[in-house]
């Protein structure tokens, strides 16, 4: 009940046949870190989870804790690092429920391999995915944009809703100058698509994934491989795309058949090409926006899933250029 004297209000959220420890974490972890966050006192008290605070703090939590419990019914793992994202999703309307409800969509193959959204924005980029043809997906590194949509891809494999997967990425060098590399053509560029191989390894067993890359039903190339296809039945990605020419892009975006799907991610502050100009990704915007069946999702510093300085770290680096860690608030 509310206390007028100073606006403290006590929530009590029913939560049973929650199990007590998923829900309280390890030392009670969990209900820490969401008091720590939301300036609450939170408390497990016969069956019921007790907020205890000022009146915005309690009502902004409710969701939040409400979801906890939901969690710990169906045996959904969490820890700290969920509660605190889905209480930064709860600063926008309807953020946690649309995080929830994003929460497990994709489930690729693999022992208890289960991949889901972590933030707002990476639950609106699975929403992009699932209801457009051609996916851009822009925003800092760290945000999850290639692991997402190679989890899409997978889970889209699969379930038999395409015959192939193909990964490409340009072949740029990250501002190095990395001389002569010795080996055969696919040992020169395996350094460059080595982050694909690294999504697929996380979510495909060893002797699946090789079955899938000698059958080519996954394949993974440099872009400039794409030139003269037609791509039918295919989820198709193109990754580190700011690397990607004007050229390249429409060469690229041009390739897609029948039955097919395109997903390009990139982030506009790593170009690393001559001219910034000349980068394919920041024309695309100004070119294709207003397309049906097109969508552009824009992630942001609150979106990155890496340790927790990583966040701070491009806050800082943006905060230095005069520029905000997200590309565009509008939802794609």
């Amino acid at each position: 009940m509310p206390d007028t004297a100073n606006n403290s209000v006590q929530h009590r959220i029913p939560a049973d046949r929650a199990d007590p420890l998923a829900l309280s974490g390890v030392n009670d972890a969990n209900l820490l870190e969401l008091g720590r966050l939301a300036n609450l006192r939170v408390a497990l008290r016969d069956d019921h989870l007790l907020l205890s605070g000022d009146l915005r703090d309690v009502e902004r939590a409710v969701p939040v804790a409400q979801h906890m419990v939901e969690m710990a019914r169906n045996g959904v793992p969490f820890g700290t690092d969920d509660v605190s994202r889905y209480l930064d999703a709860s600063r926008s309307e309807n953020g946690v429920r649309r995080l929830a409800d994003a929460a497990g969509r994709v489930v690729v193959p693999g022992p208890k391999k289960t991949v889901s959204p972590k933030s707002e924005g990476q639950a609106k980029y699975l929403e992009a995915i699932e209801n457009n043809d051609v996916v851009i997906g822009i925003g800092p590194a760290g945000t999850g944009k290639t692991y997402l949509a190679v989890a899409m891809a997978v889970d889209a494999l699969f379930k038999k809703r395409v015959k192939r997967i193909i990964l490409a990425r340009p072949a740029v060098e990250a501002g190095e100058n990395l001389g002569f590399l010795p080996g055969d053509l696919q040992e020169k560029i395996d350094p460059y698509l080595r982050p694909l191989y690294d999504a697929l390894e996380d979510m495909i067993p060893p002797d699946r994934l090789r079955r899938a890359m000698e059958s080519r039903s996954i394949e993974i190339a440099p872009l400039a491989y794409m030139r003269g296809r037609t791509l039918q039945d295919a989820f198709v990605i193109l990754d580190e795309a700011q690397n990607a020419t004007r050229a390249q892009m429409k060469m690229f975006l041009t390739r897609l058949g029948m039955n097919s799907k395109a997903v390009i991610t990139g982030d506009k502050t790593q170009i690393d090409l001559p001219r910034r100009e000349d980068s394919g990704l920041v024309e695309v915007e100004s070119v294709l926006k207003g397309i049906e069946g097109i969508a552009f999702s824009y992630m942001r510093g609150a979106d990155v899933i890496r340790h927790r300085l990583v966040k701070d770290i491009i806050q800082a680096y943006d905060a230095a250029r005069g520029e905000s860690s997200s590309e565009d608030p509008t939802p794609a």
